[in-house]
């Protein structure tokens, strides 16, 4: 988330120069009505016990769907394989298109068991929770852990992660598998022979880009199809910039939230390297994918990403290319937060639907991904850490990995977790990141680019149909 995050993210179009119309059919897709009549092919429930304590019934089949993005779905073949040794068989299906298949299954009441609710067709869990048709996740929670049987799952459980799937409520609704780590993403290789280090504040970065360009080298590049990208460098930018109220305020729709100065700051920052002509040329038209196929081919030096990339990327990532991830640079030294603050948190949505035939094994199936074989066979396979505290430990982990962990851990309690993706999707990723988008392709300039931003979430704070949430 994630990682990828999509392919990840496919379905979010540049729109209208302003990027801030939804694009056919968005509003109506985006959230879930609540008709359909209850499953009436649920399975009974089975005999509860110490090795079955969410008493699933062990005949019974489940259907988990998989998002097949970043992380592909193999990881998920393998927790089946543990779940059938003591369950039914598991039907496994795999898409890139999660809304367009799995929303028409919500409205009529027959779900698949299990959900990876993530992508760029990820639906909207907000309104998919405000109309009841997802499980509350506590029996999962206050079960016994698989990776460490002396603990419930919820004490093994990464800070942040219970968090991050409760909506308004103190019940989890969605268990966020992986623990992302968002960032600038850079190749050492290509900074040592630059003879860079990486770039601490703004002006070094602004230099090292300069540097790059004399080389015939641009200095970023990004997925502009797909803007929202931006916000795993920009949020915690200008939260670094300007405290940790400002990313507050903006999750909350304050009035001006986001006119304030270290959104400014941030968005004139960026703005610079396209003013400058630091991004790779033709970037506003390439997905995620394409951008980091450049980015491995040495096009450019830095990438907005999250730790799932090192696996997305093997394919067109060359051996020598040491794949590294550093917090985004500082501003200067008035910023309000240490350089090391970074965008970090659980991600990779999962979710058991309300009116699924087998709940309980669907808990079950998430119990057991939590549990000590699935993590490390998880963190092994695709380069990311899960939401399971400690499970990495241990492991011979691939570059990039390894230092999105030494980063986490240098940033120690300076960790941003920004929660306007999770309740105003539309917002986030449409008018937002269009607003961004338009910036960084010269369309706009930085302040009317804030003042886009601010409008949206304006409509956003004024809309009575929409659930608002605080934090």
């Amino acid at each position: 988330m994630g990682s990828t995050h999509v392919n990840r993210r496919d379905l979010i179009k540049r729109t209208a120069a302003a990027g801030l119309v939804a694009a056919p059919g968005m509003g109506l897709l985006s959230s879930c009505a609540s008709g359909g009549g209850e499953n009436e092919d649920k399975v009974d429930k089975g005999k509860k016990s110490k090795d079955n304590p969410l008493a699933v019934n062990k005949d019974a089949k489940l259907e988990v769907v998989i998002f097949n993005g970043g992380y592909g779905d193999q990881y998920a073949k393998d927790n089946h394989a543990v779940y059938e040794k003591s369950f039914g068989q598991v039907e496994h299906v795999k898409t890139q298109k999660i809304r367009t298949k799995m929303q028409p299954r919500m409205v009529k009441g027959n779900p698949p068991d299990v959900i990876n609710n993530s992508g760029a067709e990820n639906m909207d869990i907000a309104s998919l929770i405000k109309d009841e048709q997802v499980m509350d996740l506590e029996p999962l929670l206050d079960a016994p852990s698989l990776f460490d049987p002396s603990k419930k799952v919820r004490d093994t459980l990464l800070p942040g992660t219970i968090e991050k799937g409760q909506f308004g409520s103190d019940k989890m609704y969605q268990l966020n598998y992986s623990f992302t780590v968002y960032g600038v993403w850079y190749s050492k290789t290509a900074l040592e022979k630059l003879d860079l280090e990486y770039p601490k504040t703004w002006d070094e970065m602004l230099a090292a880009c300069a540097k790059a360009k004399k080389e015939g080298i641009a200095g970023w590049t990004y997925a502009g199809k797909y803007p929202y990208y931006f916000a795993f460098t920009l949020y915690p930018f200008f939260t670094k910039i300007g405290g940790q109220e400002v990313m507050k305020a903006i999750d909350n729709l304050e009035p001006n939230a986001w006119k304030h100065d270290a959104v400014k700051k941030a968005f004139e920052a960026y703005h610079e390297l396209y003013a400058k002509g630091y991004i790779l040329k033709g970037t506003p038209g390439i997905d995620h994918i394409q951008s980091q196929t450049q980015w491995n081919k040495g096009k450019a030096l830095f990438l907005p990403n999250g730790s799932w990339v090192e696996n997305e990327a093997r394919k067109t990532t060359p051996k020598d290319f040491e794949m590294t991830v550093a917090p985004p640079s500082s501003l200067d030294k008035s910023d309000a937060m240490p350089f090391e603050t970074i965008y970090a948190e659980a991600s990779e949505p999962f979710m058991v639907p309300a009116k699924a035939k087998n709940v309980e094994g669907g808990m079950e199936w998430l119990r057991i991904m939590l549990g000590k074989q699935s993590t490390q066979n998880f963190s092994e396979q695709v380069s990311a850490l899960t939401c399971v505290d400690g499970a990495a430990e241990g492991l011979d982990l691939k570059p990039g990995l390894s230092s999105a962990q030494q980063i986490l851990k240098a940033a120690g309690e300076n960790v941003v977790g920004p929660r306007l993706q999770d309740w105003y999707l539309e917002l986030h990723k449409d008018k937002i990141g269009g607003a961004i988008a338009s910036m960084m392709s010269g369309d706009i300039e930085p302040d009317e680019a804030i003042k886009r931003c601010q409008k949206a979430a304006d409509d956003v704070a004024k809309d009575d149909s929409v659930k608002k949430y605080k934090r």
